[in-house]
């Protein structure tokens, strides 16, 4: 039977508080939290090992078979029941899905990605806002891309809020953190075009060909991308702005530049 936790200052919810705030101490312990079920699930499919299991039986469906399968295959000293107001701590957004794990971290790197012989990739450089990158996720599983490429990172790949907002994207889209050198050097050496999203000096995205080998390139909203993406660039593409603002979420442009490339191979 799982340890029943009903005190907020147990030793174990002060530990999980801290990794969920602390980007340092997740990154130092080599651990990340996942909260909510279908996130876990995506978690566990691609072969992600779990540390512990925290579970509040009253707040779910099937709580109590949930927790006799943690216990299956964590072991009894990995799992344990909360109680309802532990869990409100625990959460990162106080949601009702009454699961939180602590995972093993594994980080891919570029040359971990295993390719296919026509891949769409998507680059992203600098992009500040967990919830954007998650977002952003979310769309590259929705178009099958082969892979998020995020440069010069200023958020942690296992920020909780990311997790959640690519509801578990971030386990079923490969994801690679590296430099903007690292990643041209490598899209060069592959073979893959680079499409750089900008104002200046472009072409709209649904003139530009993105049937071969093709990586959407795409900055910070404020900032746009430096230049040695723009010098790096196959070409420039990019959205009609028809309105008087000059820009768009990075994740809708996401979304619809990645669609693009899926309407254009399925002619």
């Amino acid at each position: 039977m799982a340890l029943l936790i009903t005190s907020t200052q147990n030793a174990h919810i002060k530990h999980l508080t801290a990794l969920q705030q602390k980007s340092a101490l997740r990154k130092s312990e080599g651990v990340f939290l996942v909260e909510g079920r279908r996130e876990l699930e995506h978690c566990l499919e691609v072969g992600f090992q779990l540390e512990e299991v925290y579970v509040c039986p009253e707040l779910m469906e099937s709580g109590e078979k949930l927790l006799e399968e943690m216990v299956v295959k964590v072991g009894e000293n990995h799992v344990f029941q909360v109680s309802p107001s532990v869990y409100d701590r625990i959460a990162y957004r106080g949601t009702t899905e009454g699961v939180v794990a602590m995972v093993k971290s594994r980080r891919l790197a570029l040359e971990d990605l295993h390719l296919p012989e026509n891949p769409l990739l998507v680059v992203l450089e600098s992009v500040e806002k967990p919830g954007n990158l998650g977002a952003v996720l979310r769309s590259a599983d929705a178009a099958k891309a082969d892979a998020v490429i995020v440069c010069d990172p200023l958020t942690d790949l296992f920020n909780p809020n990311l997790i959640r907002s690519s509801i578990g994207a971030i386990f079923t889209v490969s994801t690679v953190a590296c430099t903007s050198e690292e990643c041209i050097a490598f899209l060069q050496h592959k073979g893959i075009s680079i499409l750089t999203a900008q104002l200046q000096d472009s072409h709209l995205y649904y003139d530009t060909p993105m049937t071969g080998p093709t990586a959407i390139v795409m900055g910070t909203e404020s900032t746009g991308l430096t230049q040695q993406w723009r010098e790096a660039a196959t070409a420039h593409i990019r959205i009609p702005m028809l309105g008087r603002l000059d820009s768009l979420n990075v994740s809708v442009s996401a979304a619809i530049l990645l669609f693009e490339a899926v309407r254009q191979r399925q002619q």
